[in-house]
């Protein structure tokens, strides 16, 4: 059974749609530096996966595949047929599941800071189960120093804030849930049935989803596919470090 997603959609009526799924602790707010831009000329439907920001928040574990028919269930209530994929971290491994098992509704696909395989699994499992005994709370700190240099940590404390504020927001049984689905992920083989072109941004410094992920998702893609590899500076949430950076690349991919 599908979850219902907090979401919100903007941007002109019958423009194409793009639709953006956010990293694992995070919600649809990781997103706001794109929207203004992004919403000029495209109608842009944000989401939050299941267990996240104000979705439904189900029993877990979830698989990745669940995540996936939430979307396409709010995509359907939306009226949306055709649209780009896009993500950070866990959204890009959504949009890689959406892009691989609906290629007809999936018109481009838009990567940044993800992996299509992300081992060790005992490692998610272990902080699923930290998480269900003690709460997001006992992982916030070091999730977010993994997301934002030192120097962009020194410069901007209220984004840091704003975003372990997130992490501390998301229900245990959601975020726990999500890590099992992320343990059980491997997208390698199902890339090969991608046809969107794609975009793949990494960052300089990523820890989670160094640059390697990026080159091998897109050694994954078809030979047929047009796959654009970038790296950004920052760590792991680029579209927030370097928005305007990320930004920039993603709307010359909707354009292209």
């Amino acid at each position: 059974m599908t979850a219902g997603l907090g979401h919100d959609v903007h941007g002109p009526d019958g423009a194409p749609v793009v639709v953006l799924g956010s990293s694992l602790g995070t919600d649809r707010r990781m997103w706001d530096p794109q929207l203004e831009a992004l919403a000029q000329q495209y109608r842009v439907v944000r989401y939050d996966h299941r267990g996240h920001g104000a979705s439904e928040v189900p029993a877990g574990p979830y698989g990745l595949a669940d995540l996936a028919q939430d979307v396409l269930a709010l995509l359907d209530s939306l009226g949306v047929e055709r649209f780009t994929a896009g993500g950070l971290s866990l959204g890009g491994m959504v949009s890689m599941w959406l892009a691989a098992h609906v290629p007809d509704r999936v018109e481009k696909l838009a990567l940044f800071c993800t992996s299509a395989y992300l081992p060790p699994l005992e490692g998610w499992l272990d902080r699923a189960a930290t998480v269900r005994a003690d709460g997001t709370g006992a992982i916030a700190d070091a999730v977010v120093a993994r997301w934002f240099t030192p120097g962009f940590a020194a410069a901007r404390p209220d984004v840091v804030a704003a975003h372990r504020a997130m992490v501390v927001g998301t229900p245990a049984e959601g975020y726990a849930g999500c890590c099992e689905a992320i343990a059980a992920m491997d997208l390698r083989d199902t890339l090969a049935k991608v046809t969107a072109p794609a975009l793949v941004v990494a960052t300089a410094d990523d820890p989670a989803t160094p640059q390697e992920h990026a080159r091998t998702i897109a050694a994954c893609l078809p030979d047929d596919v047009q796959a654009r590899v970038e790296v950004v500076p920052g760590a792991h949430l680029g579209t927030v470090e370097s928005a305007d950076a990320c930004t920039r690349l993603l709307l010359e991919h909707l354009a292209g």
